[in-house]
């Protein structure tokens, strides 16, 4: 089917990409996602769109008008035609927006805790080998 006629039936090709798997494929009539700039909504004759995207709860509507979810963690969305392309590096679906709301909250925000802190716990680390090899290069050269 040519972009044209599936944009005249009311639907975009939905993929959510996650580095190990394909989390959802489908034919969709609506997609809703958040950016850093707030929530928006993507319909089959909206204009080519790219946008970072937030942990958050990615709404889509199936061709029979069932409404479906997936939480994802940080990514990017991209519409290209009648194709909506979503890369993420986690991501789950639920048909419980509440659950899936809750498990962003347990999973992806509290890993960025444990990111931050593994990077802070890296730089004091590194910080700390450079002193070192200064101080052995005071004692050499000193």
């Amino acid at each position: 089917m040519s972009p044209d006629n599936a944009a005249r039936r009311g639907h975009m090709n939905l993929k959510v990409l996650l580095p190990t798997e394909v989390l959802v494929d489908q034919p969709v009539s609506k997609v809703i996602a958040e950016a850093e700039n707030g929530e928006f909504c993507l319909l089959p004759r909206h204009i080519d769109f790219v946008a970072a995207l937030t942990p958050g709860v990615l709404s889509f509507y199936s061709e029979d008008g069932t409404e479906c979810f997936a939480a994802v963690d940080r990514g990017v969305l991209v519409k290209c035609g009648q194709d909506v392309t979503v890369s993420t590096y986690k991501g789950v679906t639920g048909t419980n927006m509440a659950e899936l709301q809750s498990m962003i909250e347990e999973r992806f925000l509290d890993l960025d805790e444990h990111e931050r802190k593994a990077r802070t716990a890296l730089a004091r680390l590194e910080a700390g080998t450079l002193r070192g090899f200064l101080d052995l290069k005071e004692k050499l050269h000193g």
